[in-house]
C-alpha cells in the first residue's frame, strides 16, 4: 500500500468528507466475490478491516491472485472509467468491514462539482496505474521465462 492511493492521504479533507457521508457499512463475508472480470462495475469499496485478494483470469490455467489489499485501500477502480466493467476480480479472504459506495452517485457528484471530481480522479487513476504494474509484474513472475526481476 502506497500512501497516494489511500483515501486518507489521497483526497483533501473536504472531498473525503463529502465522500465518505455517502458511505454504507457493510460487512463480507470470508470467501464472497465482491466482483468479477467482465461484470458491470457499478460500485467501489474502502477497506476498513480485513483481506481482499485482486484477481485475473488467465486462459488454461486458476486465476492468478495479483494482490491483496487491506485497511484503507479502494477495492474497485473500473467503476469510473467507461465502459465501467471490472478489469480484475476481486475475493475477501478474510471477514471484511469496509465502506461501499454507489458509483452512478460518486460520478455525479463529480459531475456538479468539478473539483471534487477531478480528486477523485486523480485518486483512482493513481490507484489504477500502481495495480496495472503490479499485475504485469505478477504475471512476469508467474510466466515469465526469468520472472520479472522486479519485486513490489
Amino acid at each position: 500500500m502506497t500512501s497516494t492511493t489511500t483515501l486518507t492521504a489521497a483526497l483533501p479533507a473536504g472531498h473525503r468528507e463529502r465522500l465518505t457521508r455517502i458511505a454504507r457499512e457493510v460487512s463480507v463475508d470470508e470467501g464472497t466475490r465482491l466482483f468479477d472480470e467482465g461484470r458491470r462495475a457499478d460500485r467501489f469499496w474502502i477497506i476498513r478491516t480485513g483481506t481482499v485478494t485482486l484477481d485475473l483470469r488467465v486462459p488454461g490455467r486458476r486465476a492468478a491472485v495479483i494482490e491483496s489489499l487491506g485497511h484503507g485501500e479502494l477495492v474497485g477502480w473500473s467503476w469510473l472509467f467507461p465502459p465501467h466493467r471490472w478489469h480484475l476480480g476481486a475475493e475477501a479472504m478474510s471477514p471484511v468491514r469496509a465502506w461501499e459506495f454507489d458509483a452512478d452517485t460518486v460520478r455525479a457528484m463529480g459531475a456538479q462539482d468539478p473539483e471534487f471530481g477531478r480528486a477523485v480522479a486523480h485518486w483512482v487513476g493513481n490507484v489504477a496505474a500502481r495495480r496495472l504494474h503490479a499485475t504485469r509484474v505478477r504475471l512476469l513472475d508467474l510466466y515469465g521465462p526469468c520472472g520479472s526481476g522486479s519485486r513490489l
